[in-house]
């Protein structure tokens, strides 16, 4: 009986973390959270599946790291602040029409209920959206302000994936440009 001999992978703590990150992230886009198993994982990134959990700590931990990779609207925030109301208004009228391009994005709002993806959603929201919009206002209540201009974003993904794609019209830009300005003012 021969043994197989199998060509050893050098140790590359940072290359291995990054294969798993990218065999998630494929798998997540494409099978979704709940399909998705660490050890489906571990054979994508030609990894030991306890790397995954030295690494990460669990799946859970592992789709909050894939999300920190994902895109943000956070780019808007930079600027002119006076123009702040029409970059977001410019963005959420994609949004009318696109849903996210990133599979990740789309995971999420397919498992938007799964309690550890949505304790994973909550924190980059509030880490990656909220808290750098409320950075940037100034005069009272920015918390709230902040709070109200990302609920008009979230709402039209909501309604965009319930009733479908619209085309925006210029006429919807500025409405919602003035719908900004009201949830931005000091």
């Amino acid at each position: 009986m021969n043994p197989q001999v199998t060509e050893a992978r050098p140790r590359d703590r940072e290359a291995t973390r990054e294969r798993i990150l990218q065999a998630a992230r494929t798998l997540f886009g494409e099978q979704g959270y709940e399909q998705v198993t660490v050890r489906m994982i571990a054979a994508a990134a030609e990894a030991n599946i306890a790397l995954v959990g030295r690494y990460f700590g669990s799946k859970a931990g592992l789709f909050a790291a894939v999300l920190q990779g994902e895109p943000t609207f956070g780019e808007l925030f930079t600027g002119r602040p006076e123009e702040l109301p029409r970059r977001l208004a410019e963005y959420a009228a994609q949004r009318m029409q696109h849903p996210p391009e990133s599979p990740i994005l789309r995971t999420l709002e397919r498992s938007a209920y799964h309690p550890e993806v949505r304790a994973a959603a909550r924190e980059r929201l509030l880490t990656a959206v909220l808290s750098p919009l409320e950075a940037i206002l100034t005069g009272p209540d920015a918390h709230a302000r902040a709070r109200m201009a990302v609920s008009v974003v979230l709402g039209i993904g909501a309604m965009r994936r319930r009733v479908g794609p619209e085309q925006p019209t210029p006429a919807d830009v500025d409405r919602l440009t003035a719908v900004f300005e009201a949830c931005l003012a000091g």
